[in-house]
């Protein structure tokens, strides 16, 4: 804006507040107009009608107890047939603006948790349209502490996972390892049981066909002779072997008639008389 004499330059885009004698009088549209200083005409200043933006930095606290700082961009300007209110009525536009967003920002986020207040950005940015027109929330930002504990938090939650995915896979495998050795000793037994049963019925097959074929001689004539003949391959077997730690107790041939007893009692008990 210039002033030239009783002249005065008002620049595009701009309005300029005249006063006769302190007073309004109006409001001077581009161009020149014609200020006689001496009738106690002047220009008591300018006011932009251009677009401007204000970006406002507010830091506020979420539902779930976290600090955040809300950056919100705020775009206005004057409106020509109010620029006379704009003037005499405001006295720090960016400031009176800032503290309409300050409290609509504060009385918006304490309402949601962090993760809610990312998702509803646009809510937030319509509670402070309904205050100025032209507002836009262009970032919410967590304080540093706050992103270095919530990356922490999600590491631990993560490590907690896979630590219940691995203990869950263990288990699966003790599980499946005691079905294995529960099956291997069930069929385990079940080979001794056999084996058992047809060492008794060679037995038994064998003092029947000895008794049959030689007569006078009796079960336990045979049974005998047949345990002192074991007795005497295994006394062999022990012999042969370099580490062999087994040993028999009582020791010796008289300990057969033991055995022997032993293995009839066995005989009877697992063959009852039919």
């Amino acid at each position: 804006m210039g002033n030239l004499s009783c002249c005065v330059k008002v620049d595009q885009s701009t309005v300029a507040m005249k006063e006769r004698f302190g007073k309004f009088e109006d409001v001077l549209e581009p161009g020149c107009h014609c200020m006689p200083w001496f009738l106690g005409s002047s220009v008591a200043g300018s006011l932009s009608l251009r677009l401007q933006q204000l970006d406002v930095r507010c830091e506020t606290k979420t539902k779930d107890n976290v600090f955040v700082n809300v950056v919100a961009s705020v775009q206005y300007r004057a409106l020509a047939n109010k620029a006379n209110d704009a003037f005499y009525k405001l006295t720090n536009t960016r400031s009176q603006i800032q503290a309409y967003v300050f409290d609509v920002i504060r009385a918006s986020v304490p309402k949601l948790n962090l993760d809610a207040a990312f998702e509803q950005k646009n809510e937030i940015a319509k509670a402070v349209e309904d205050e100025l027109e032209k507002t836009l929330i262009v970032d919410i930002e967590p304080d540093e502490r706050v992103k270095r504990a919530m990356n922490e938090i999600n590491a631990a939650a993560r490590l907690r996972l896979a630590a219940n995915e691995k203990a869950e896979a263990e288990k699966i495998v003790q599980i499946k390892r005691a079905e294995g050795d529960a099956e291997s000793k069930f069929l385990s037994g079940l080979g001794i049981a056999r084996q058992r049963q047809a060492i008794v019925d060679g037995l038994r097959d064998s003092v029947l066909g000895f008794s049959g074929n030689v007569p006078g001689t009796s079960a336990k004539d045979v049974l005998d002779m047949v345990l002192i003949t074991q007795y005497f391959d295994t006394m062999k077997e022990i012999g042969a072997a370099s580490k062999s730690t087994a040993v028999f107790i009582p020791h010796g041939p008289g300990a057969v008639n033991d055995i022997a007893a032993q293995v009839r009692d066995g005989l009877l008990q697992a063959n009852p008389p039919q």
